[in-house]
Formats: C-alpha cells, sequence, structure tokens
C-alpha cells in the first residue's frame, strides 16, 4: 500500500465505525499559546478533553499534519541521520470525547492493523505494552484480544517519579492524563533492539507504531489524580512508521513518499546517484541516499507547509524556526555541490506526492516558492556576514582555540555550520572548543523546553455546565437568569457589593470576545443589586461576565435585566464591519496572497494583520481606502446566513487559518455584487451594522509592519474618522500659518524649506570638513612616542561622531604609520574613534583601545584591529580615564 493509500484506509476505518472524519488543522495552533507547533493529532480536540468545548461528535478521526522541531518537542538536530526522526510526520488519530473507553479503542486499533479487509499485519509481530498498574488494559488485550501474557509488557515509573512513566501521558503538570497502552512491531531478529523496557530497547527491531492514552484523571496541583466524569480516548499513529511498516522497509526515508522527494531532491542540487541507485537495483531494496540529502527532503515538507498555514522566516518565535530548518536544509544542500538556489524547486515534488491530500501547498504555490527563495538568498548574504565576523574574532584570537561560544554564535545567529568552522580553524592551524560549544547549545536547548512547557493549571479554567444563549445579535438589552456565579476562583451562591466576580447568566445580549472582537460592557440589575460587567468571556458554550457589584447583591438563580452599553457596541460593529470591507479591498488591491494574521476591534480602533511582504504604499493605501468609502456610500445591506460548511465553501466565503469551524457556520455577506459574489464574504459570529452606510467613514491611520511578512493597518469609524480628519486639516492650518502660506501654497513653501535646508546642510559639512582639516594640522603638535609608536591621544570638544570622523581622517591623511586615539565632546555624550597603523596591530589593536575606554566610561564600542568606534554618557571619570590611557599603552 502507499502512504496516501494507508492515510485513506485509516480514516475509512473510523468513519465506518462512527468517527467524524475531521480535516487536519493548520500547525499554528489556534488560540493555544502553550505551543509553538501543532505537533500531535489531539491539539486541535484539546478544549474538548478539558469540557471547555462541545461539538457535535463524540468520536472523531483526522491525519494531522505535525511539526516538532522547537519548543518542547525539537527532533530537528535528529533529522537525517536516525531511521525515524522527522520535523514534519503524519499523525493518524481516532479520538473519544466521553463515549466509548479502553475496550473499545483497543479493539479498533487491533482490527485495523491486523483485519484482512485494512492492514492485516501478522498478529505474531504485534506486541502491546500498558502501565503497570492498568490491569483492565491487560485484560483486555490478554482476555479479549488473546495476546498472550508475555507479549503484554508493563511498564512502570521509569522516568524518576510517580506517574513518570513512557506509559502514562499528561496534557501538562495538571489538568487531564491517564495510561497509555502502546504497540509494538518487530522488524525481525536480523535487525538489533530489544522489547520496551530492556537495556536494548532503543535498537530498531522494535518499533512503536500505535498509542492509545487513556485520559481518566485529572491531575491537580497537589499531584492527586482525580476520576474524571467523562473518560476520554486519544491516539496516535504515525503514517511515515506504519507506511515503513507496510512496505517493508526498516527506514521511513525508504517508504515510497521518501524515495520519490529523495530522487527529486537529488535532481535538483545535480548530485549523481546512479551508482547508489545500480547497488539498489541489484539488491532489491530502496535506494540508500546520503544523510544530507535526507535532511533536505524532510525539511522540504516542513518547510513548504508551515508557509501554507501562514508562517514566515524570521528572527523570533515560530518564523525563528523555520529560518533554521530553511538554512540546515540549504547548508545540507551546499554539502552536496549544490550551487545556486534550489531549496525552494522542493514544492513540486511534494505537490506530487502530497498535493491531492494537503490541496493549500498547490493553492499556496508561488508564495511558498517566493519566500522560500528570498530566504536562500538571503542566507548567502548571512554566510558572507557570518565569514567577516569570524574573521574578525580570529584576529582578536589569543591563542589556538576558538572559543566555543565565538562557535555558538556564528551557528546560532548566522546558521554558521560548525564543521566550516572547523575547516577554516584547521586551515590556520587551530582548532575549536568543542566542547564550550555543546554547553551553549544545551543552555539554548533548555531555554527552547522552558519556552515550550505547558504553563498552564488547567484546573485553574473556570468550567462551567451547560451553554449561554446568546440574543444579542439584534438586541441590546435582555432578561436572563443567573446559573453560575464565582468568586476569586470558586463558585458561590451571592456576591455583594464591592466584589470582584463572574457571573453565568442562561441567556445574554452580551457578546463574548471573539474573532478579535472585544466583549461587552455593560450592567445587570434587578430588585436586590447592580452588577457592572467591565468584559464578557467564552468558557466553552458559556458566556462568563467579568465584573464588580455596585450596589447590593445578587444570587445564583436570580433573573436580572442584561443591559449592553449600546453606544459602545455600535462603535464596535461599526468597526467590525470596516474590517471585513478591509480585508476584501487587501485581496483585491494587493493579491489573494493577503491573509489576516490577526485583529482587534474595538469602539475606538481596529486593528488588521496581514500576511503581506512589502509595506503598502501611500498610493495603495489611498485606493484601498476609497475601495471601503465606496461601499460606505453604496449603503447596501449586510446579510447573514447559517449554512453548512461545503455550502459556505461554495459560496466563496473567507476561511482563516487556525479558526475552528463546526458542521453549521454563521455566512456574513456586504458590499456590492458583482458576478453575483458580494464585496465581501466572511465566516463570523461577531456584532455587525445593518447597512454599509452605518459605518459613516472610513479612514486608515497607520501601516507598518509587527513581523517578516506581517503588515498592520490601524482604522477608524464614524465619529472618529471625522475626527482624525478633522485633525489633519487643524495641522495642515498651523503649518500654513508658521509658513504664512494659502491652504494652496503649502506644498510649494515646504518644498522650497527642505531645498534650502539641504543647501545649508552641504555648506555646513564643507565648511566642517575645512574646520577638520585646519584641526588636524594644530593637533600634530600633540603627537608624543609611546611604546616606540607615534601616538596621538586628544580630547576635543562639540564634536559629535560624524565629525569626530571627520576630523580622524584629516589627522590620518597627514600622520601615516601612528596610533591615533580622539574623544569628541557634544553635550552630555562622548564619542571614541581610534586607529592603529597596520605595522603595530599585531601588539596593539584598535578595537581593544575602543572597548577598554568604553568599558571604563560604561558605554560601548569595537570594531577591527586597525579601525574602531564606540560611544559614552560623560561623566567625572572621563578626564581621569584619558589620562590614565597613555599607562595603559605603554603596557601593550
Amino acid at each position: 500500500m502507499t502512504s496516501a493509500e494507508i492515510r485513506e484506509a485509516f480514516l475509512r476505518y473510523f468513519e465506518s465505525q462512527g468517527h467524524t472524519r475531521v480535516a487536519s488543522s493548520s500547525l499554528v495552533p489556534a488560540n493555544d499559546p502553550t505551543l509553538l507547533f501543532t505537533n500531535a493529532g489531539m491539539n486541535q480536540f484539546k478544549d474538548c478533553f478539558l469540557g471547555l468545548e462541545k461539538r457535535d461528535y463524540v468520536r472523531a478521526v483526522s491525519s494531522q499534519k505535525c511539526v516538532r522541531a522547537g519548543g518542547k518537542h525539537n527532533d530537528l538536530d535528529n533529522v537525517g541521520y536516525t531511521a525515524r526522526h522527522h520535523t514534519f510526520f503524519e499523525m493518524l488519530g481516532n479520538f473519544s470525547f466521553g463515549d466509548y473507553f479502553k475496550r473499545d479503542a483497543i479493539k479498533f486499533a487491533w482490527e485495523f492493523l491486523t483485519g484482512d479487509e485494512w492492514l492485516a499485519l501478522p498478529k505474531d509481530k504485534l506486541y502491546a505494552t500498558v502501565y503497570h498498574t492498568d490491569d483492565e488494559a491487560f485484560d483486555i488485550w490478554n482476555k479479549e484480544i488473546g495476546l498472550a501474557p508475555e507479549r503484554i509488557i508493563r511498564i512502570g515509573d521509569n522516568k524518576g517519579e510517580k506517574y513518570a512513566s513512557d506509559n502514562f501521558w499528561a496534557m501538562g503538570d495538571t489538568g487531564p492524563c491517564g495510561p497509555c497502552s502502546e504497540i509494538f512491531f518487530d522488524h525481525g531478529d536480523h535487525i538489533w533492539g530489544g522489547l520496551p523496557g530492556t537495556p536494548e530497547e532503543d535498537g530498531d527491531r522494535f518499533i512503536e507504531i500505535w498509542n492509545n492514552v487513556f485520559m481518566q484523571f485529572n491531575r491537580t496541583a497537589d499531584g492527586v489524580l482525580h476520576p474524571l466524569p467523562a473518560p476520554s480516548v486519544d491516539t496516535g499513529m504515525g503514517l511515515e512508521r506504519i507506511s515503513a511498516v507496510l512496505q517493508h522497509v526498516n527506514s521511513n526515508y525508504e517508504i515510497d513518499l521518501f524515495q520519490h522527494l529523495l530522487k527529486a531532491a537529488a535532481e535538483i542540487i545535480g548530485l549523481d546517484t546512479s551508482a547508489l541507485e545500480a547497488e539498489a537495483k541489484e539488491k532489491g531494496t530502496p535506494v540508500q541516499y546520503p544523510a544530507s540529502l535526507k535532511v533536505v527532503a524532510d525539511h522540504a515538507r516542513s518547510c513548504c507547509f508551515l508557509i501554507a498555514d501562514g508562517v514566515n522566516p524570521s528572527n523570533e518565535g515560530r518564523g525563528y524556526v523555520l529560518r533554521r530548518i530553511i538554512r540546515r536544509a540549504v547548508r545540507h544542500g551546499n554539502k552536496l555541490g549544490a550551487t545556486g538556489s534550489f531549496f525552494h524547486k522542493m514544492l513540486q515534488p511534494l505537490i506530487e506526492v502530497m498535493g491531492a491530500a494537503y490541496p493549500e501547498l498547490e493553492a499556496q504555490k508561488a508564495r511558498i516558492e517566493a519566500q522560500l527563495l528570498k530566504e536562500e538568498e538571503q542566507f548567502a548574504k548571512t554566510l558572507e556576514q557570518g565569514l567577516k565576523l569570524l574573521e574578525g574574532e580570529l584576529a582578536n584570537l589569543k591563542g589556538s582555540v576558538i572559543p566555543g561560544e565565538v562557535v555558538f554564535k556564528l551557528y546560532d545567529t548566522y546558521g554558521f555550520p560548525t564543521d566550516l568552522t572547523a575547516d577554516i580553524a584547521r586551515e590556520r592551524d587551530l582548532t575549536i572548543d568543542e566542547a564550550g560549544f555543546e554547553v551553549e547549545m544545551a543552555a539554548q536547548r533548555q531555554r527552547a523546553r522552558d519556552a515550550g512547557k505547558f504553563a498552564i493549571d488547567y484546573n485553574s479554567v473556570v468550567k462551567v455546565d451547560g451553554e449561554t444563549q446568546f440574543d444579542g445579535y439584534d438586541a441590546t438589552a435582555g432578561q436572563g437568569q443567573i446559573i453560575a456565579i464565582y468568586k476569586d476562583g470558586e463558585q458561590v451562591d451571592e456576591v455583594a457589593e464591592g466584589d470582584e466576580a463572574l457571573i453565568v447568566l442562561n441567556q445574554t445580549p452580551f457578546y463574548a470576545e471573539s474573532g478579535g472582537q472585544i466583549g461587552d460592557t455593560g450592567i445587570f440589575k434587578n430588585d436586590t443589586g447592580i452588577f457592572e460587567v467591565q468584559d464578557t468571556k467564552k468558557s466553552g458554550g458559556a458566556f462568563v461576565h467579568q465584573g464588580i457589584v455596585t450596589m447590593g447583591s445578587l444570587k445564583a438563580a436570580q433573573n436580572v435585566e442584561a443591559i449592553v452599553k449600546a453606544d459602545i457596541r455600535a462603535a464596535t460593529a461599526r468597526n467590525h464591519s470596516a474590517t471585513h470591507l478591509l480585508h476584501a479591498a487587501l485581496r483585491q488591491i494587493l493579491g489573494s496572497h493577503v491573509q489576516q494574521k490577526g485583529s482587534l476591534v474595538a469602539s475606538d480602533v481596529l486593528r488588521f494583520d496581514f500576511a503581506n511582504d512589502q509595506p503598502v504604499s501611500f498610493e495603495q493605501l489611498q485606493e484601498i481606502e476609497r475601495l471601503v468609502n465606496a461601499e460606505v456610500i453604496a449603503n447596501t445591506e449586510v446579510t447573514t446566513e447559517l449554512l453548512d460548511i461545503e455550502s459556505a465553501k461554495a459560496k466563496g466565503a473567507m476561511m482563516l487559518f487556525g479558526e475552528k469551524y463546526g458542521d453549521e457556520v454563521r455566512v456574513l455577506s456586504m458590499g456590492s455584487v458583482i458576478e453575483e459574489k458580494n464585496f465581501s464574504i466572511e465566516l463570523c459570529g461577531g456584532i455587525h451594522v445593518k447597512r454599509t452606510g452605518d459605518i459613516g467613514l472610513f479612514k486608515i491611520t497607520s501601516e507598518g509592519g509587527v513581523a517578516a511578512g506581517v503588515r498592520r493597518i490601524e482604522a477608524v469609524t464614524g465619529t472618529k474618522a471625522i475626527e482624525a480628519a478633522q485633525k489633519a486639516d487643524r495641522d495642515i492650518n498651523t503649518i500654513n500659518a508658521l509658513l504664512k502660506a494659502q491652504k494652496e501654497q503649502t506644498i510649494e513653501k515646504v518644498e522650497a524649506i527642505v531645498e534650502t535646508a539641504s543647501s545649508l546642510q552641504k555648506q555646513i559639512e564643507q565648511l566642517n570638513q575645512k574646520l577638520a582639516s585646519l584641526q588636524a594640522g594644530e593637533l600634530l603638535s600633540q603627537v608624543q612616542t609611546i611604546a616606540g609608536r607615534a601616538t596621538l591621544i586628544t580630547t576635543v570638544q562639540g564634536m559629535d561622531a560624524k565629525a569626530l570622523r571627520n576630523l580622524h581622517d584629516g589627522v590620518k591623511s597627514k600622520l601615516d604609520n601612528a596610533v591615533i586615539v580622539l574623544a569628541g565632546v557634544e553635550g552630555d555624550k562622548v564619542s571614541l574613534i581610534a586607529s592603529v597603523a597596520k605595522d603595530f596591530t599585531a601588539s596593539i589593536k584598535a578595537g581593544d583601545i575602543i572597548k577598554h575606554l568604553a568599558s571604563e566610561l560604561g558605554g560601548k564600542g569595537g570594531g577591527k584591529p586597525d579601525l574602531a568606534q564606540g560611544g559614552a554618557p560623560l561623566n567625572e571619570k572621563f578626564a581621569t580615564v584619558m589620562a590614565e590611557l597613555t599607562a595603559w599603552l605603554e603596557a601593550k
């Protein structure tokens, strides 16, 4: 069976067992700050397991895209050198949310793996593990499945503490957890390795292919396990691993999917693999490609899928991890002889083997290739910068060993391969401090693990039984009954004046924060008290109103009148509707690659983040404004309808990466109809205006970058837009008053002033250069001999860094083969510059001089052996430090 056939068989089998097929979620986790990337099939269902979300189904099956290349789960450095490590992989999983449990989970797994209609694996090749105290799972395997006791292995707490076991799973330090039962496949005694729990368990003979996680406990902060009221099941099977088993190979890189990618990578790089292919044909085995080629093939998958899901290379967060993966792939390609840019060409062969299952690869093809090519070209420049840094470090090196921190900086900051650093060192009879480098790497791994840890106590999340009915689409006031009150994290029956609390109603007109729109504010009131609602959020299906009791008291089960602040709601609705029009206008002006990356919809401002590699020009912003305001003026009706997800797609509704959509969705359409399609069609559960004309006026106030490949537009509507336009008029009137100009003369007058200022600046620079030349001649009288070197040390007043550089150049033109140290004082700042003739750099370096002065003065600085600059604050130590410099130089 091919990998694609195995994936489809798995999904089809569990559909036949009553599971709903759920599409893979984005690699960027939705609303989950605890994860860098989606790394398991259960991620998109986490709220279901926590009881915070209820779906229309209680059984699910999926094939989930996963990346493990950063944070807690990081396999990056192992890729290419082991049989099964990947940065990207697919996790086949079936899930039960309080429906079936251990018995059915184990039976489903066994039937799919061994059934003649499905995978038909030989039963005598399979072993199972269970947590050592899980007698229930042991008995199911033994008495119901028929697995012999010696083929069922109990695994205890083998990770240093109670419940820390390969066969005990936990979502975090607290929250849902439980025992698990893994299934292992025996590749045969011709491969080294032992059963789980033996000293040889790390070998490749017995391979885990399936894990059944039984979530049956809730662990609280005190370490106590409490039985869950609705135990659940989370299973996982790596598609690549099971493909290797079924295709009778021992390495994931030998399966059909990877063989296609590896062959394509070799052709793209220009690597001659004819001898390897001939050897494989003779032996009747898959081609054994080199490790570096495996890195290129593996990394192509993770990089292309990450970019398709909206991640762009950058220097932080997810973008930084993506950048590291791309650069690692390019480095390994270069090791194989690749020249120029090649990595972006790996997308097409990837589409050929995975495009049918993941159409986003084809849909995003142009953007993925452009991002990869841009990063490859940038990396070529970065390598050049890294070489310059290395040259500088070698020039200042004392001894014959390049420090580990330098090797790490080159590796981590510049993506510089350690073997390349070692090669350069070897050419100069130097070595690298490998131990020091490993210390730095270990520290980085720890930082990554710390950053990737679950940092949430899942028991601190407010869980509310039941759901709140939202009545706020057409009303800002209504009646509701209090079904829960929380104070200081505990559920209570009553709150009194001055108490801060969370209140849940059975029905509410208050909109809960979602989709970028802030939660509503307002009041609850009845005969016994008043509650000021300061924010509204969701917890599962419940709407939680946060606020304070301002009068009297409120009790559970009481009815209240719920009143939303109507003016703030209306202003927020204007901004939300304008955000949809802005999104459509951006795609029309900039292109369909524009994707929403985040938004904030408040009453006073709207903020919209979107994918775009370049700044939006002023002319483009004006055209976007014009398009949006044209739709506002058209005053068309805003319509909403509830559709099934497929009908919404057919209608052309925009769907956002990372968002969770149920079987029924709310489709919002607004704007002019062109070719039977509205200007804007999106899925949205937020509050909106009735007609586009209600927005009043749309005005962009700013545009800028917030991350690599992500831009942000802020704008205002209604009265705020009028205020922005009036402020612009006031500013122009103020400028005209200062210029003594009429409105139509503003630009002409400003241009004349700028031209005059530019001319005067040039004259000033010319005069400064002449003055520097005169001063340079005067300074020559201060030259002295220090340690056998002609040396000039002097301080000049009223000079900034640029003027000081001019003075230095003037002195140097008249004083060759010398050491020059100049300090310029202007206001409360000191500028420093030093140069050393090449004849003297073996004994004294300009960079060392500046580092010494800057350090003594509390500033910063450095540079090359022959020229360096720095700066520091002017303080009481300045005169003393400069006076003592002569003695410091004499000691060198």
